[in-house]
Formats: structure tokens, C-alpha cells, sequence
């Protein structure tokens, strides 16, 4: 689709993955705005827009990934700034969204940290937010202001298409990501399995049943992020005992919190395959692990939205 009214239009950025930006800029056909987003020496996060934003259309791109305090006061701050220069609308892409998985209050005393950034984006001053496979998806009902949440999957099934891969069987690491695991199985054409796990602590998981059969298959573990894939290659190792001939696992954002890729290096999972809605620094990426970028789906989504044309044709 044709972008009407270019020079209406702006996309920054700011330090979390710049790399995305560019490559959604090359998509549109528009150059990055000038801005400086660095610190003071005292620690604060300094915001410099260099070019005049009065009346115009602002999307920034900033995953809140490590270090996700300082991504997100940079962000904060950007669009405190773009609002205090007359900025018409800031719409905030955040691929990757933090303090996703603290959405609810599981003990006394806990705070439900994801709806307070929902709050303090509102606050800022965000007219609409972009982000991708929320942890949980009733986050959305956490903002006053649209919400466009768009899907992984799409992206993760035609990569797993092209493999070619014989005797597919989706399997969901837990109960709560049945509907994802449904989602890729019925694109790619696959039955789904269930593994039962619990968590005798935080990070830590044991698998103790799984739902359906994989005996002879080829297994692709779904979940919407890896952490430290704890959790990831216990359940490769039960999937592989159960009879599977090889494991592949997809995620939408690779979290991969040390030691995340040590374990998926000496594990059995022959591939996994992740999108850069976080950017992978050297000491993240292996020969194991496949990247898929994103940038075409948010640069259609900017383009829908600019245009007022509807997002949800770009679902598929």
C-alpha cells in the first residue's frame, strides 16, 4: 500500500533497537528523525528532537527489552518531548513489551507492575500503542487509548513452511499457551500437544506429563518468548524421550537471559527460530538460532494507521 502524505509522517527511535527502525524506515520510504537520545553524566536520560515535529504523525520504535528501565524512560521521555513540540499524535511501537508476565497479583502485596506502564505510557502522553504477542493478551484492557496487538505466528509459519519438515506435531509448552500452539498448528496444517509442567520456583520448571502424541514426529515447541529457556529445554528433552525425532521451538521474542543460550547450544533442539522484536547482541546469537524480521509487519501497520485504513487485514 501506497503511504499518502509523507512529509505528515515521522519515525524515530530510540537506543533499544535501532536496527528495526532503520529497516521500518526503508520500508516506508522515509528517513529516521534527529533525535539524540543519550544521558547526562549524572545518569538521567537526555531527549534531543532535532527536527521540527509541530502537527505531525510520530511513531517511535522502542522495545522495552534489557535494560528495560532505561528503554523505558527513554521512551517516556521521547514522547514527553514530541508532545511539548505540538506533535499531532505519538504512536509508541513496542515490539516487546516488560513487566508483561507481572499482570496479575498472585500473592498479597504484589504489584501489577504491567498495568503501571500502561498508566505512565497514557500519562506520557502515547495516543496509541503497537506491540506484538503480549505475555498476556488482557493486557490490552490495561490502556484507555488503542491498542494494536499483532501476531507472531504468521511470520513463524511461513518460515517453518519453507523448511518442509515431515510429520509436524505443534506442541505448547504449557496449558496457558494452548491458544498460540492452535494458532500455528491450524497454519501449518499440524495436531498439538500439551506439556504439563509446574514451577517449584521461579525459573525453574519440571514437565510432568504430556497431552497428545509425538512419537515419531516432528515437534515444534511455540511460546511467545524464551527466557532462560529453562522451561524450553526441559520440555525438548521430555519431548525427545516421548519418541520425537527432532524438536524445533519458536518464539516471537528472545528474551535470552543468561544462561539461555548455553542451554540451547548443548540441548537437543535442532533449531529456534525467533523474530527481532528484541535485537540479539553477539554474545546471543548461534549457529542454533534463526532470526526473522518484523519490520515489514509494523511498517504495515504504520501505513495502515496513516493511511486510516484497518489494521486487521494485516492479521493474515
Amino acid at each position: 500500500m501506497v503511504l499518502k502524505n509523507k512529509d505528515r509522517l515521522c519515525l524515530f527511535t530510540g537506543n533499544a533497537n535501532p536496527e528495526l527502525a532503520q529497516e521500518m524506515a526503508d520500508y516506508l520510504g522515509i528517513p529516521l528523525g534527529k533525535a539524540f537520545v543519550g544521558q547526562f553524566n549524572n545518569g538521567e536520560t537526555q531527549v534531543i528532537i532535532d527536527e521540527s515535529v509541530r502537527g505531525k504523525e510520530i511513531f517511535v520504535v522502542q522495545p522495552t527489552s534489557y535494560p528495560a528501565n532505561e528503554h523505558i524512560m527513554e521512551l517516556l521521555i521521547m514522547v514527553d518531548a514530541f508532545r511539548r513540540a505540538s506533535a499531532r499524535h505519538v504512536t509508541a511501537i513496542i515490539p516487546y513489551y516488560a513487566y508483561a508476565r507481572q499482570d496479575r497479583k498472585t500473592r498479597g502485596r504484589e504489584p501489577i507492575s504491567a498495568k503501571l506502564i500502561a498508566n505512565l505510557l497514557t500519562i506520557a502522553g502515547v495516543s496509541r500503542v503497537i506491540t506484538m504477542d503480549l505475555h498476556a493478551g488482557q493486557i490490552q484492557g490495561f490502556f484507555d487509548i488503542p491498542v494494536d496487538h499483532m501476531p507472531g505466528v504468521p511470520i513463524l509459519a511461513e518460515y517453518i513452511t519453507s523448511k518442509n519438515l515431515e510429520d509436524i506435531v505443534v506442541v505448547s509448552p504449557d496449558l496457558g499457551g494452548v491458544t498460540r500452539a492452535r494458532q500455528l498448528a491450524d497454519r501449518l496444517g499440524a495436531p498439538i500437544a500439551i506439556i504439563e509442567k509446574r514451577r517449584p520456583a521461579p525459573g525453574v520448571a519440571e514437565v510432568m506429563n504430556t497431552i497428545g502424541s509425538v512419537e515419531g514426529k516432528t515437534a515444534i515447541i511455540a511460546d511467545d518468548m524464551v527466557d532462560t529457556a529453562g522451561s524450553l529445554v526441559e520440555g525438548a528433552k521430555a519431548l525427545g524421550r516421548l519418541g520425537a525425532k527432532e524438536v524445533y521451538a519458536c518464539c516471537t521474542h528472545p528474551v535470552l537471559s543468561a544462561p539461555a543460550v548455553e542451554r540451547i547450544e548443548k540441548s537437543n533442539i535442532k533449531e529456534l527460530i525467533v523474530t527481532n522484536t528484541i535485537p540479539l547482541t553477539p554474545e546471543k546469537c548461534s549457529p542454533k538460532i534463526k532470526v526473522l524480521s518484523v519490520a515489514k509487519l509494523l511498517s504495515g501497520v504504520i501505513t495502515n494507521i496513516h493511511n486510516e485504513v484497518p489494521v486487521s487485514i494485516l492479521f493474515n
